[in-house]
């Protein structure tokens, strides 16, 4: 009758882990290279002062709508809004917990986006210049314009983290969003933060393109303020 062999405890666990077939030494010492290799390619932080927004400083992002005289009538000051491919929806955004650091930025294609915080606090939005680009001017694959097209079906650029700007808002003002302006926020400093927001009614189901400068670019940002 032949012997059954069992393996110990400790050769089990080492097995779980490790080849048995390379040397302990080896196993450990590929782990370590492993965990090295996931600690270079964490993503780095990238601190950016804010600026208080202006109409001046953000006019190639959208507007930056103050209040005017009752019964001012409709002009370049108010906001130019394109809600012309869908319903338009206005409504109260809850908020909570949005610390001042983001790794992502969106934009949303077929609509301006308005966003003002109810009470005038004040609160941040990182913003990028729109880079959608029109039905005949892509060349989808071209690694020198870093053409994409997005699971919508338009075609964009990615935007660089060297272009990303942190604009800081207080009292009462809005901000509108030209047509396709990247952007990640609203970000605050408070626990929770209402905001309205004036958009399409299906914009975050069907009109929701985001770019992770974590996963692209190995970086995110933090808000120095």
């Amino acid at each position: 009758m032949k012997r059954r062999r069992f393996r110990s405890t400790k050769s089990l666990f080492l097995g779980r882990y490790f080849p048995l077939s390379l040397p302990l030494s080896s196993a450990v010492g590929r782990a370590a290279m492993e965990k090295s290799r996931e600690k270079q390619s964490a993503p780095a932080p990238v601190n950016l002062k804010p600026v208080e927004a202006t109409p001046e400083n953000f006019a190639e992002f959208g507007q930056v709508v103050e209040a005017s005289p009752d019964g001012d009538e409709f002009g370049p000051q108010d906001a130019q809004l394109d809600l012309s491919r869908g319903i338009p929806r206005l409504y109260i955004m809850h908020i909570e917990k949005r610390p001042l650091k983001f790794k992502t930025i969106t934009h949303h294609a077929s609509v301006t986006q308005c966003l003002g915080s109810i009470g005038g606090g004040a609160w941040y939005l990182g913003v990028a210049k729109p880079s959608v680009l029109d039905a005949t001017d892509h060349n989808e694959g071209d690694p020198s314009k870093r053409i994409v097209k997005s699971t919508i079906g338009h075609f964009y650029v990615p935007p660089r983290a060297e272009e990303v700007r942190i604009f800081k808002v207080t009292g009462s003002k809005f901000l509108k969003l030209n047509r396709g302006t990247w952007h990640a926020g609203p970000i605050f400093k408070e626990e929770a933060m209402d905001f309205y927001n004036l958009e399409l009614s299906n914009t975050n189901v069907v009109d929701h393109t985001t770019h992770s400068f974590t996963e692209e670019d190995g970086v995110y940002f933090v808000i120095d303020d």
